[in-house]
């Protein structure tokens, strides 16, 4: 797994950089940003993982979260996939904005045509670190977990179906209970087959009901104002009330939103410290 290195910028007296590989398991060509903070030069450190949401590649996060001087001060290396494999010439693939392309849901898909490429969930979980730990000075035992919209999605059910893999999980605005809204029921039902049973295992709020392991601290940042929320998209109050109900600490913060959809990088910059902070407090302890 040869990696190319696209670009490379000085960023508070880190890197910022972009890099491409060819992927085992989505077998086409992929990139991802990765931040080395300046403690990556002297020793090994944690890795924080970002999942963005729908329509988005590598570049959203690292050029418009603003997370770089946070991720040098707390000496984390924060890597950014993109969202689904790219130019496999599968039928319909670029067809819909929440379908396909841009749209991989962090699922290893089952259903034809997307069962030999949509392996998102098996990019992050193995593919991906094991990619990052064999060419970058990381700590492979300090490793968490975040994202977005979808990747929200993504982050959460990562770090509830691995327990201990993962040392935090927050998210922004994420699809909580996909199995309940048109996002979730589209993309799960492509993926994955008409079988809704089947969707339970990527559904956060059904695989929070029976989570037992490592303790989990989560938090979620939610705008107020945020048109997927009151359109029943994300589906928060319901992850929350299975937390609740298994005692699994959460913190669910339900922010004025600085822009009209809450998954907006104005959003995700407004509060992306907090957010370094929350893990940083897990990967260094």
């Amino acid at each position: 797994m040869a990696l190319k290195q696209v670009s490379s910028n000085k960023c508070f007296e880190g890197f910022q950089k972009v890099f491409e590989h060819d992927s085992a398991e989505l077998k086409c060509r992929m990139k991802f940003g990765i931040y080395l903070p300046p403690k990556a030069e002297t020793g090994k450190c944690p890795v924080l993982y970002w999942l963005s949401g729908l329509t988005c590649t590598e570049q959203n996060f690292i050029t418009k979260a603003a997370f770089q001087q946070a991720a040098a001060e707390h000496g984390l290396i924060v890597v950014a996939p993109d969202t689904s494999p790219r130019g496999c010439n599968i039928e319909g693939e670029d067809e819909s904005w929440d379908f396909g392309t841009g749209a991989g849901f962090y699922v290893d898909a089952t259903e034809d045509p997307w069962k030999t490429n949509y392996r998102m969930y098996s990019y992050i979980k193995d593919e991906l670190p094991k990619l990052i730990n064999a060419n970058f000075p990381t700590d492979p035992e300090r490793m968490s977990i975040f994202g977005h919209s979808m990747g929200g999605h993504g982050a959460l059910i990562l770090a509830l179906k691995n327990p201990g893999k993962y040392k935090s999980v927050s998210a922004f605005a994420p699809i909580c209970n996909p199995i309940q809204c048109q996002w979730g029921k589209k993309a799960l039902g492509g993926y994955l087959g008409p079988d809704a049973s089947k969707w339970e295992a990527y559904d956060a709020t059904q695989l929070v009901k029976s989570y037992s392991g490592a303790r989990l601290d989560i938090l979620i940042d939610q705008g107020k104002d945020d048109q997927f929320l009151s359109a029943g998209q994300l589906l928060p109050d319901n992850f929350i009330a299975a937390c609740t109900e298994r005692k699994i600490p959460v913190v669910f913060r339900l922010q004025q939103a600085s822009c009209f959809c809450s998954p907006c990088y104005y959003f995700i910059a407004s509060f992306i410290n907090d957010h370094i902070k929350h893990h940083a407090k897990y990967l260094n302890a």
